[in-house]
């Protein structure tokens, strides 16, 4: 009889045991991803009834950005975020999301994700790794120190640069490139280092760019991602109905997200403005030129990364 007792309350306890997941993220904690993914942890809290918590570590606090996807791969930590474009070297068809001038709005930003999820889901499971979801950042617009009318316009401006796909595009545009650090931009501009550039109003907002920046054209040349994702091995060994409400949760988040995105992309708008920035739009016939740019610059990458770059852009254009 003891034994059978004593039997039933180990059984108990594991079907009360809580799990606790950490999320490593690079952001801070007042990011608008920081905070969506701390909405996804309580609502996956609630559903399982506490039998799963999440916590947030922003920040860097558990590893630099650079080195979650790995750390997550490594069983460091249960979950992460990162931004996909960082993937590219590991992952080429995470490159998708820096291609310019292609995706011009939410709308088709979404759909891209969606030709493009199959194949980062099939790239995340080979490193054991399960995606949750992906919240782009807003879209990225031109910062100028003077009006830009023509292509012209561009030759020999000094055109902050931070990975390959942003030297391309100073090439193309008869820019130089110079590579500027985020946390260095306003010093960059105040000496004349820097003379444009393209990144989101947010990102304009927060290093507080007003001043030497005169112009910001809403060309929404692409939408980053931001990739939230577990150790698949960790989430295999939650209950199947666990599971399906981290899912759930996650799908929830993803709404979630890119409805704040968008917002964030207004309101950042509006504050640059009220800083004195003039917000524009490029001149039709420059659009038509960057837009030419664009379908350029993907059909290189689509012979670079070959069949799977072809089954997002073959639909994405003929759709």
């Amino acid at each position: 009889m003891k034994l059978i007792l004593i039997a039933a309350l180990c059984a108990a306890t594991v079907a009360h045991a809580q799990t606790t997941w950490k999320i490593a993220t690079g952001y801070r904690a007042d990011s608008f991803h920081t905070e969506n993914i701390a909405q996804f942890g309580r609502d996956v809290e609630t559903a399982t009834k506490g039998q799963l918590r999440i916590e947030m570590a922003p920040n860097g606090s558990l590893f630099k950005l650079g080195d979650i996807r790995q750390a997550v791969e490594d069983g460091k930590v249960q979950g992460g975020e990162t931004i996909m474009t960082s993937l590219v070297k590991e992952m080429p068809i995470a490159g998708a999301d820096s291609i310019p001038f292609v995706v011009g709005s939410y709308t088709k930003a979404q759909k891209l994700w969606q030709l493009q999820r199959p194949g980062i889901e099939q790239a995340f499971a080979q490193r054991g790794l399960q995606v949750l979801y992906a919240v782009p950042w807003p879209p990225q617009g031109l910062y100028a120190t003077r009006s830009i009318k023509t292509l012209a316009d561009f030759k020999n401006l000094k055109m902050r640069t931070y990975n390959q796909t942003t030297v391309r595009i100073a090439e193309m545009l008869g820019a130089e490139p110079v590579d500027v650090a985020m946390g260095d931009v306003g010093r960059a501009l105040g000496e004349g280092r820097l003379e444009t550039m393209i990144t989101s109003a947010v990102t304009g907002v927060e290093n507080k760019v007003w001043g030497p920046i005169q112009y910001y054209y809403e060309i929404n040349a692409w939408f980053p991602k931001n990739i939230v994702f577990v150790n698949a091995k960790s989430f295999a060994q939650l209950a199947p109905e666990t599971r399906a409400h981290v899912l759930k949760a996650a799908a929830e988040a993803q709404r979630r997200g890119w409805e704040a995105s968008e917002t964030v992309a207004q309101n950042s708008t509006r504050e640059l403005q009220r800083n004195g920035i003039r917000i524009e739009r490029l001149s039709p016939d420059l659009e038509r030129e960057i837009k030419h740019m664009g379908e350029r610059f993907s059909r290189e990458w689509v012979r670079s990364v070959g069949n799977e770059a072809n089954a997002i852009f073959v639909p994405f254009y003929l759709h």
